[in-house]
């Protein structure tokens, strides 16, 4: 776990990263982060984002998963990624970037290369 934070914190224009459980809301471990920016914070109110798009899905009878969900804000891009293995059912990756520099097609990737390497 304490690899991958520190490998999503090279990708350009990482502001923080947290794994989260979605469940409890609870960060299991972060890297990064600023003074105004309290990755603990952030991680426990994404939950609701995760759960809220579950919730969605589940009343349109979707049966596909979530890849990743893309908030972008004026300064800023936030990259939800849920962890597919067995191992990290219930976890996601939260990645705060910012958007002067960071480029979001290569960020999306190198999550996505990350997240498949968690093993919790």
């Amino acid at each position: 776990m304490d690899v991958a934070l520190k490998d999503a914190m090279q990708i350009d224009g990482a502001i923080g990263v947290a794994l989260v459980d979605y469940t409890s809301g609870m960060a299991l471990g972060i890297a990064g982060g600023t003074k105004d920016f309290d990755l603990t914070v952030a991680a426990a109110g994404n939950t609701d984002v995760v759960r809220a798009k579950l919730r969605a899905m589940e009343m349109l009878q979707l049966r596909d998963e979530i890849e990743d969900i893309l908030v972008t804000l004026g300064e800023q891009y936030h990259l939800i990624r849920p962890l597919k293995s067995r191992s990290g059912k219930g976890l996601f990756l939260y990645l705060a970037l910012s958007k002067s520099r960071a480029n979001l097609a290569l960020a999306r990737h190198q999550l996505r290369r990350i997240e498949e390497s968690v093993d919790v």
